[in-house]
């Protein structure tokens, strides 16, 4: 394929309530967006307890999908903005994407800037 995008998966845990600042970071450095999901932490920082009983931290997850050129400046804003320099505050780690479907939208602009060069 003459066209092709180079894709990275930015991987980023944090702690409920944090995830709208890590889509935020993501689309100031040139991301088009997130999707976020909801899970639960089982890290051995997570055993906090009230009363005695075990409290279950809740966690968003948040996949961004982005252009292989992109990567290193997101991640960049991701560390910044969501602060995940600082202790306990998150994660985000970064997958080599080998293939992708169903994203016509970014085919489709490239096809478009060809024709119009």
């Amino acid at each position: 394929m003459e066209n092709k995008v180079l894709y990275d998966l930015i991987v980023t845990v944090v702690n409920k309530g944090y995830s709208e600042k890590v889509v935020e970071a993501s689309k100031q450095a040139g991301a088009e967006g997130g999707t976020i999901l909801y899970g639960r932490g089982t890290g051995i920082h997570e055993q906090a307890k009230l009363f005695n009983i075990a409290i279950e931290p809740e966690k968003e997850l948040i996949l961004t999908l982005i252009n292989r050129e992109k990567t290193d400046e997101v991640l960049e804003s991701i560390m910044i903005n969501a602060e995940l320099n600082k202790p306990g505050k998150g994660i985000s780690f970064v997958l080599q994407v080998e293939r992708t479907i169903g994203i016509n939208h970014i085919l489709n602009r490239m096809v478009n800037e060809k024709l119009a060069d």
